[in-house]
């Protein structure tokens, strides 16, 4: 492919998407990747061809990051960042309809693992970059792109170690914008367009009953499995309070208010369920949550281990995390003590801001009756890392999805599939976001 191969940014995304598809960089957890090195070769080798001078950078051997800027017209102006992440979740062939990794573009949809998580934003940025070479068009502002490694993880060879090592890279970047948001969501009839402007943050943890060994037969008072598993169902049955922060707040005064529903500031939940699938994107982030995942306990049937373990996967809004942990510690109960396997701190971006309005805009120049809001991300990206730059992360890949576009089961979901008249709605929005913003 050359910078001749079109001049509209939305040409040919859809090849894109399925050759990045083809690469299997699957990510199955802390050093256990087939790794990125191929497909940030091929990104690399789309931006050289079209005279872009992309930075090829390497963690650990095939955890390979690209990052490439773009100089703007007012070099005085902020910086804008976009990331995306190269690496994938496992999928099982046994599972899909089509082999995951094939790319196939068929009923209107490019397919497989990646085809929404995110690959298609890598593709997306792709062609909005070869269109500007085509079109001999250079943005606004100075445009940082990275194409990053292992996001599917904590980002240990990616996004964090860039931060960590090379964090000249995004020097002057006021913002970053990467997965989860933009997206087409729509409820009788409006389409909304969420654009993430927070995260909860995670809060992993490990909790261990220790207790008296023995055997099975003999009562046993202090049997650290009961001790757990009672800890363990405590912190399943707590209910936790509900803590509206600004961006749910916006996100449920501003989609109820587009769809005619009473909003109940004071009930909460019952604005919710009145809220129906509109109310289902905020349910999940109006409270703090602790879901157990993991038990580990004992060696065999008739002897009562001295040591039980559980994982916790907790999430946590912005300004909430000490009153998660002070939660955790009055559910535990004695002889239960917990460690923190992963703490990564919530972050929130102002939605009331020029930047906002710019990706409302862009969103309306494609489809005039878009209704964007902010809302709040129930898991994370790499937008925590950059945060720690002081760049304000928001959810906007923008896509226009079918109404009977089964999104939720996409990403990470069998036969994954993003549909190809999206991609290009897509590419189109973020030229005109990065280009004219």
């Amino acid at each position: 492919m050359n910078a001749e191969a079109g001049s509209r940014p939305d040409d040919s995304v859809e090849e894109l998407c399925a050759e990045l598809i083809r690469f299997d960089t699957t990510n199955r957890g802390p050093g256990d990747s087939e790794g990125e090195r191929e497909a940030a070769e091929y990104v690399a080798s789309i931006l050289t061809t079209a005279g872009y001078s992309p930075m090829v950078l390497e963690s650990a051997p095939r955890r390979t990051n690209v990052v490439v800027r773009i100089p703007g017209t007012e070099p005085n102006a902020e910086a804008v960042l976009v990331h995306a992440h190269l690496d994938v979740v496992p999928a099982d062939p046994s599972e899909w309809s089509v082999p995951p990794f094939s790319g196939e573009i068929r009923d209107g949809y490019v397919w497989g693992r990646g085809a929404t998580d995110m690959k298609d934003m890598c593709a997306t940025v792709l062609a909005v970059l070869r269109s500007w070479a085509a079109r001999g068009v250079r943005p606004r502002r100075d445009v940082v792109v990275a194409f990053v490694a292992d996001e599917e993880v904590h980002g240990d060879y990616g996004a964090s170690w860039l931060v960590d090592q090379h964090p000249e890279l995004f020097t002057g970047c006021a913002i970053g914008i990467s997965e989860s948001g933009g997206h087409t969501f729509d409820v009788d009839g409006v389409r909304l367009y969420p654009v993430a402007t927070a995260e909860r943050g995670t809060i992993q943890l490990r909790i261990t009953a220790h207790g008296r060994a023995g055997h099975g037969s003999r009562p046993n008072a202090d049997n650290a499995v009961v001790m757990l598993v009672n800890a363990v169902s405590r912190i399943a049955a707590h209910q936790w309070p509900v803590r509206l922060t600004p961006t749910v707040r916006a996100y449920l005064e501003r989609a109820g208010a587009a769809l005619g529903i009473p909003i109940d500031l004071a009930d909460v939940d019952a604005t919710i369920a009145r809220m129906g699938r509109a109310g289902d994107l905020a349910a999940g982030t109006v409270r703090n949550t602790a879901t157990p995942t993991m038990l580990d306990a004992g060696y065999k049937v008739n002897v009562i281990p001295g040591v039980a373990h559980a994982q916790i996967d907790g999430r946590a809004l912005p300004g909430s995390e000490q009153e998660f942990l002070d939660t955790i510690d009055s559910l535990l109960g004695d002889g239960v003590e917990r460690e923190i396997l992963d703490y990564t701190r919530a972050v929130s971006a102002p939605f009331d801001s020029p930047w906002f309005e710019a990706m409302a805009d862009a969103l309306r120049s494609e489809d005039p009756d878009a209704v964007v809001v902010p809302y709040c991300m129930g898991g994370g990206t790499d937008a925590k890392a950059f945060a720690r730059l002081g760049i304000a992360g928001y959810g906007f890949s923008p896509l226009r999805l079918p109404t009977d576009y089964p999104q939720r089961g996409m990403a990470h979901g069998v036969d994954e599939r993003v549909p190809v008249d999206g991609l290009k709605f897509g590419a189109r929005v973020l030229d005109r976001f990065l280009l004219e913003h």
